[in-house]
């Protein structure tokens, strides 16, 4: 044993990495000689010319073959011993690729490195669910790739691609990516009513002083409250806040009460709202309104808005004007002075409410079990697996072959309309238990020793009576 520990102990394992990401359009570069027009987007950019010309010519190759045994649907990837390839096209011949290199063992042999590819453990919906996402990313602060053609032909659309994906590929944290990448849910913070209709009225009163407000949305604590966008652009707006945004304005966030950060308002009253988008101090009139602009609704109106986010205490709130209005610093004066007050008494509030209501509930012990609940209808999601504090860390923590099972339920969950569930015995003393009832999906871990099919149910049974007591799962 002690010898297989000693040689154990030379292994070292590699995680996977991001090997090339490039976009390209078939259309534009048909004739012979003419390849490297096709390519709109290459990272990283310093390959060869003629090697990026080879790895796209191979995916139009790949694309075109899979197509004559499903002309409806594409190659989605493409498995090989040393990586993966991931193929997406979110619009009509605009092809988007991903390649991923497995995971590697390094061992040691005879004094030199050799090196084992571990082909199976990349899970394809979860690294297709985060190529879809860099689109709808882009999209989300770009608009469509047709429209920067639109805009300006492929010098145009090159140009918007280097300058996101530039920056974009950095945040990919591949080793991290799990079942919660294929939902790219939104958490919901949970209110008594009387708190949610205060939330209500404050909205409601912004965008009455505010006239030029087209959506509004209410986060507290990184979770969402409130919303007037429709869901896909919710969600992905979500993630850029929770994953981006927010993690880049994490000082402390009332660093000494008694340091007023303004000067003291009437009524002696101060508050701590502050612009995370937009202007840095209100006071210095040569400062710039500059907000980043958002492109919702894509599918059919096409609407273009400034962001602003506006932040106090642990509440942040999100107002979207028409981009054609150019925000002025008597606007961002007017907002602060308005919003600032009011958004810093709920935010109290609010914290109040939620301590009450977690000391009425009880110190819950550490439970044997974890969970991920997902609710498709409103993209509801709730994990106690992910201690998910900034965008680079994925703090799952369990193992990650647990988090593999999970995907795996989740991809046989997808094959079926049917409501279904899924009890696994894993490791040593862990059970992992999948239900799907409707649209919503629930994964617990359980860590148990010594228990049956029936126990193992039971406790399922005892959770979903405790954390979903108003949501209804089949038996």
């Amino acid at each position: 044993m002690a010898a297989a520990a000693g040689a154990a102990g030379q292994e070292k394992q590699l995680a996977p990495t991001l090997l090339s990401f490039f976009i390209y359009n078939p259309k534009l570069g048909p004739k012979e000689g003419e390849e490297e027009k096709k390519i709109l987007f290459y990272h990283p950019n310093e390959v060869e010319k003629n090697e990026k010309i080879r790895n796209v010519g191979l995916c139009e190759a790949i694309v075109q073959f899979t197509r004559t045994f499903s002309p409806t649907k594409p190659a989605k990837s493409l498995h090989t011993q040393k990586n993966r390839q991931f193929f997406h096209e979110p619009e009509e011949n605009f092809w988007m690729v991903m390649v991923v290199r497995n995971p590697i063992i390094e061992k040691h042999k005879d004094g030199k490195p050799v090196y084992e590819y571990q082909e199976e453990e990349l899970l394809d919906k979860v690294y297709s669910s985060v190529l879809q996402q860099c689109y709808s990313m882009y999209k989300l602060f770009n608009g469509t790739f047709l429209k920067a053609m639109e805009d300006g032909g492929v010098k145009v659309l090159k140009e918007r691609l280097e300058k996101f994906f530039h920056r974009y590929l950095q945040t990919l944290h591949l080793q991290s990516c799990d079942l919660l990448d294929v939902f790219c849910g939104i958490s919901f913070f949970p209110l008594d009513k009387m708190t949610y209709l205060k939330i209500q009225s404050f909205i409601n009163r912004m965008e009455e002083s505010l006239n030029i407000v087209k959506y509004t949305a209410f986060l507290y604590n990184d979770q969402l409250i409130w919303s007037g966008l429709e869901q896909d652009d919710m969600r992905i707006l979500y993630k850029y806040l929770t994953t981006s945004l927010f993690p880049r304005h994490m000082e402390p966030e009332l660093a000494g009460r008694d340091s007023p950060i303004r000067a003291e308002m009437p009524g002696n009253l101060q508050h701590y709202g502050r612009f995370l988008t937009g202007p840095l101090n209100l006071n210095d009139p040569e400062t710039k309104c500059r907000f980043p602009k958002i492109f919702v609704n894509t599918d059919d109106t096409y609407e273009e808005l400034h962001l602003i986010v506006y932040k106090a205490m642990s509440a942040a709130v999100c107002f979207m004007i028409d981009a054609s209005i150019p925000p002025t610093l008597e606007f961002c004066r007017k907002l602060d002075s308005i919003v600032g007050p009011q958004l810093t008494v709920l935010a109290s509030d609010i914290c109040e409410q939620y301590n009450i209501n977690k000391r009425i509930s009880g110190a819950e012990k550490e439970p044997q079990f974890k969970f991920i609940y997902f609710n498709h209808m409103n993209l509801a999601e709730k994990s106690t697996i992910h201690m998910r504090k900034t965008p680079s860390v994925s703090l799952a923590s369990v193992h990650p072959d647990l988090m593999k099972i999970l995907s795996d339920i989740n991809s046989d969950f997808s094959r079926v309309d049917e409501d279904e569930e899924i009890i696994v015995k894993a490791m040593s003393d862990y059970w992992v238990v999948g239900k799907k009832s409707d649209q919503r999906e629930l994964y617990v871990i359980l860590n148990q020793k010594n228990v049956n099919l029936i126990e193992v149910n039971e406790e399922v049974k005892k959770l979903c009576a405790t954390q979903f007591n108003n949501i209804f799962f089949l038996d």
